[in-house]
């Protein structure tokens, strides 16, 4: 690409190119704009871009750079991969989602994002599994086949945290604590798709395993989003597949809010199943206070429970 190009792709406003992907600030002044970082699930805004210089930070991660590298962090792409797509998109040509590449396969060895991965099986080690049943109150009975251990290293020390797959072949990441990552490609995640409607549409994956511990039978189709920054993914998905009614179990935050407006907006039938939790953060948390609520009453021990058999998640 021809310098001239790649210096018109720099100073494309990083504001512009959030709204895009439905993503609007909490704060807009003359100089910057605050956001609640799309890079993860906040409720205080700690994402500032500098409108007048166009370079973005993260001040809770200390990281930040141009609208190229923002682009590769939401997209889960290579840098010449972002320069492509950003280029199709400013330069007025055509563009579909970003290109699958053989860099996106998970062997062993491969380096993400500063994590060199070192594996991903099926078994969850002990401290995974207090930590879904006992923190998240989740039926790991019926979590089992969603879910992976995703092992890597950063500076030589080794790491197991979840792994929940995505339709590209990429992992949300889960910890212990309060870490919460990507293995790229980030993509949604489409479960039980032939099953009926309404689509039943969740921000996280631990919303959507929340659901699955609460219901006896599922037999709706399923749909994560693993990011309200991917909502344009989710509305081409359900259109390419003429899903008209959603029942949406979005956070009840600003951002949350903003999603559930978008699909309304871009024609669906939404129900708002978060007002069923109001005063809860999210549906997790609705199910955890009422998990413990139950255990406090019947003095019953935590959910523990793990199929017979390993079912492996259908792989797109």
């Amino acid at each position: 690409m021809k310098e001239e190009n790649l210096s018109t792709i720099r100073r494309y406003p990083i504001t512009a190119y959030l709204e895009s992907k439905g993503i609007t600030p909490v704060r807009r002044l003359a100089a910057y704009a605050m956001y609640r970082s799309p890079l993860r699930d906040e409720r205080h805004p700690s994402f500032k871009v500098d409108t007048e210089k166009n370079l973005w930070i993260d001040y809770s991660e200390g990281r930040g750079g141009s609208i190229i590298d923002l682009y590769m962090r939401l997209e889960g792409c290579t840098l010449p991969e972002a320069i492509r797509c950003l280029g199709k998109m400013i330069f007025g040509r055509t563009t579909s989602d970003y290109p699958r590449t053989e860099s996106h396969l998970h062997s062993p060895e491969r380096t993400d994002g500063g994590r060199k991965l070192i594996g991903i099986s099926d078994d969850l080690p002990p401290h995974l599994q207090d930590y879904l049943t006992k923190e998240r109150c989740i039926d790991l009975g019926r979590a089992w086949p969603f879910l992976r251990c995703v092992r890597y290293e950063v500076r030589g020390r080794e790491y197991e945290v979840i792994g929940f797959a995505n339709a590209s072949g990429g992992y949300e990441l889960r910890g212990t604590g309060l870490f919460k990552g990507t293995l790229a490609p980030k993509d949604i995640t489409p479960i039980f798709p032939d099953r009926r409607q309404p689509v039943c549409l969740f921000e996280g994956f631990m919303d959507f395993l929340s659901f699955l511990s609460m219901k006896e039978k599922v037999g709706n189709h399923c749909l994560v989003m693993n990011s309200v920054a991917n909502v344009g993914r989710c509305i081409r998905y359900l259109r390419e597949r003429h899903i008209t009614v959603l029942r949406a179990f979005l956070d009840n935050d600003d951002a949350g809010r903003r999603t559930l407006g978008t699909f309304i907006e871009a024609g669906f039938l939404v129900e708002d199943m978060a007002v069923h939790y109001q005063g809860c953060k999210d549906l997790n948390e609705f199910h955890v206070n009422r998990i413990r609520r139950l255990r406090e009453q019947h003095g019953q021990a935590p959910i523990t429970t793990k199929p017979t058999h390993t079912i492996k998640l259908k792989r797109r």
